[in-house]
């Protein structure tokens, strides 16, 4: 028989962190310390951040550039509209051919061939700035 009674609560840690540090930082200290912590993902848990600073562990850490991601979405949203722009091109020149005649449908395309002309120079112009 089990003589050992459950009292409830937590169950014990194998190893618990029994030992405690206390230190002080001036103004100087304390703005240099709060910055290294923003740049982590670590702001809730500081303790954490402090233990892997002093046991000299290394610290990694990730910075997004706004600025840069929201360019990203820009292009990739540009391009999207751009296959949106050829696959509107398939369906007018589909539309030409079955609706209209054949002298019709030759002038009208000339007109798309023109305005096609001129979105990929618009292209080149948006892709020679990137670079």
């Amino acid at each position: 028989m089990n003589t050992s009674k459950n009292l409830g609560g937590r169950p014990k840690k194998t190893d618990p962190c029994t030992h405690r540090y206390s230190f002080s930082l001036n103004d100087v200290e304390n703005a240099e310390f709060l910055a290294m912590l923003d740049k982590t993902d670590w702001t809730a848990d500081t303790a954490k951040f402090i233990k892997v600073c002093l046991l000299k562990r290394e610290i990694k850490y990730v910075k997004f550039d706004k600025a840069a991601m929201d360019y990203y979405m820009r292009l990739t949203t540009f391009h999207s509209q751009f296959r949106a722009i050829g696959v509107n091109y398939n369906q007018v020149v589909k539309h030409l051919k079955a609706t209209f005649t054949e002298k019709m449908a030759l002038a009208m395309l000339y007109k798309l061939e023109k305005a096609t002309i001129e979105l990929v120079a618009i292209q080149k112009q948006m892709i020679n700035r990137e670079l």
